[in-house]
């Protein structure tokens, strides 16, 4: 009879936290750093939903130094499903007022999925800006959403 008892409480906290891991959940966070002649910024975040998983991370600098200004931008993306489809893409682009990365993220598998997407500046005049959304969704459940933004808007 104990046996039995033990078996029913640990099938009882594997239901539960099977309940709770297709809970969807979403979090950012982001930074920026400057000195005199430096900035560092940037954002990432993931998110989770089911059998689904995505995350992005954007990444910018710049520095003025007696050879001149340098700036450099990253991002990258990564999503997973235990058995769905996945997607993900960063391009950078340059153009004559600033350096830009965008990399987006999306795992999905029916109506369950996750998504990220990150965006990150660095423009010639110095403003760094970083901002990434990640969002999941489990049908019958209200998405979860978080988003940071840093620098100038």
């Amino acid at each position: 009879m104990r046996g039995l008892q033990m078996a029913m409480i640990a099938g009882a906290f594997a239901l539960a936290s099977s309940g709770a891991l297709a809970q969807p959940s979403a979090q950012t966070v982001g930074s920026k750093v400057t000195t005199d002649d430096s900035a560092t910024i940037g954002t990432a975040g993931s998110a989770a939903a089911g059998g689904t998983s995505a995350s992005t991370i954007g990444l910018g600098a710049n520095s003025t130094g007696k050879a001149g200004t340098s700036s450099v931008v990253g991002g990258a993306g990564s999503a997973a499903a235990a058995s769905g489809k996945v997607r993900s893409d960063t391009k950078i682009r340059e153009n004559p007022q600033m350096l830009r990365s965008q990399s987006k993220a999306k795992a999905w598998d029916g109506g369950t999925w996750s998504k990220s997407a990150s965006n990150t500046k660095v423009q010639h005049d110095g403003d760094l800006t970083s901002r990434t959304k990640s969002m999941s969704h489990v049908p019958g459940s209200k998405p979860a959403m978080s988003t940071t933004r840093i620098g100038k808007r």
